[in-house]
């Protein structure tokens, strides 16, 4: 009678489940302080005396401006002091700040506060995936990360439709209170079950030389910089769907605040179809394959959802299946061009890991924010502008593979 082995290695206390599903929380805290924000903006923008319509998307742009600025900080800091001790501290930074977000009584310290909360839930998403090179590398990195995607997908899918239904009986500041209990559930997990997985001897003294070392060991792999330069602008294009998802669907579609969710959900569980996908092929297909597969297709979309719009077919459902069937690919592109941005720099992991979150978060944001304020009552310039961020991220894609698409590496031998 053969032991199965533990696909994270005997020594690791957690089972691969439970692993995951601990990487989807501290991801979750992310995407839930966007997404079930999303039917609320209205309100706050009525309750707070915002009198453009546009400027409601700063609600999710100063969070997401904050969460990519302060990656470049908590990767360092996980690499000298340990993964665990800096995920807690940040998350009662966050806890701090989203109390500061429930009781603002302007638009302006709104603001300020989630751009602090933004900060503060960076780094979960540094530590989520720094924790994944930790254990795993390669494939099976891009294997564990596709998991924790799909499992992850169902936020965006719950999330608005959570929102609502907190809308339904109090105020939008309630939702920041539900972020809180579930940021203190987190914290409690997190100490109870994760142990340290920062080996020691990878540890690296909280030095300017150091850092400077270790961001030049970093950014000098032709992989780490093409794909995260690849990922800046394909990232934007999704930024922009963020802040004006409302406004197109709500505003534009004539959607009721109800049937926003649902329209939502389709287009999140898509990506956690594909991401589920990616999870089960990834190991026999490889990143490179699927990745770059996905990203032609949803270029092609893009760029035939583009002509559908310029030649004046403006109809819900048209535009709904076409923008699903594009968003859908990008469960295929995100965990492998992360993991393959990482492959060549798992020992200083954390800060490679921080330094990817800080260009594609800001860069990312800048790119979204942009696209959010081109809004002019249609979907024209998110889609058109989806296709063009797209198209730039394919082309450094095939720079960083230096013209060689589809190739087939064994990831583990790079």
């Amino acid at each position: 009678m053969t032991t199965q082995q533990h696909p994270l290695g005997d020594s690791f206390p957690l089972s691969l489940t439970e692993f995951v599903a601990l990487l989807v929380a501290m991801t979750a805290v992310v995407a839930l302080a966007i997404d079930m924000m999303l039917p609320a903006l209205d309100d706050i923008a009525l309750d707070l005396g915002v009198t453009e319509a546009n400027d409601q998307q700063f609600v999710i742009s100063a969070y997401l401006a904050g969460f990519g600025a302060a990656q470049l900080f908590y990767g360092p800091l996980s690499d000298r002091f340990g993964r665990k001790p800096v995920m807690m501290v940040s998350l009662a930074l966050f806890l701090l700040t989203t109390l500061i977000c429930t009781l603002s009584p302007s638009f302006d310290l709104l603001l300020i506060a989630r751009f602090m909360q933004g900060a503060a839930a960076a780094a979960c998403r540094v530590i989520a995936v720094a924790v994944a090179r930790d254990v795993a590398s390669g494939r099976r990195m891009a294997e564990v990360m596709s998991m924790v995607m799909t499992a992850f997908m169902a936020v965006p899918v719950l999330a608005p439709t959570l929102g609502q239904i907190i809308l339904s009986f109090a105020p939008w500041r309630w939702i920041f209170a539900f972020l809180m209990l579930f940021a203190a559930g987190l914290m409690v997990w997190l100490q109870m079950r994760l142990p340290e997985t920062l080996h020691p001897e990878f540890r690296v003294p909280l030095k300017l030389r150091s850092l400077i070392a270790a961001f030049g060991e970093t950014v000098r792999h032709r992989l780490m910089i093409g794909y995260t330069l690849a990922a800046m602008p394909f990232f934007g294009g999704l930024y922009g769907f963020l802040g004006t998802s409302q406004q197109v669907f709500v505003d534009h579609f004539g959607l009721s605040d109800g049937h926003f969710p649902l329209a939502f959900a389709a287009i999140a569980g898509g990506i956690g179809v594909t991401s589920y996908a990616n999870s089960r092929l990834v190991m026999r297909v490889g990143q490179r394959r699927l990745s770059h597969s996905a990203l032609v297709a949803f270029v092609v979309i893009s760029a035939i959802h583009s002509v559908v719009l310029l030649s004046g077919v403006d109809n819900l459902y048209i535009f709904l299946a076409l923008l699903a069937a594009a968003m859908a690919f990008l469960g295929l592109i995100a965990a492998n061009f992360s993991a393959l941005a990482m492959e060549p720099v798992g020992h200083v992991a954390g800060t490679a890991s921080a330094l990817y979150g800080f260009l594609t978060g800001v860069v990312g944001a800048f790119i979204g924010s942009v696209i959010g304020q081109m809004y002019d009552g249609t979907p024209v310039p998110l889609i058109l502008s989806q296709a063009v961020m797209a198209a730039l991220a394919l082309a450094l894609v095939f720079w960083t593979e230096r013209g060689k698409l589809f190739a087939v590496i064994d990831d583990e031998d790079e």
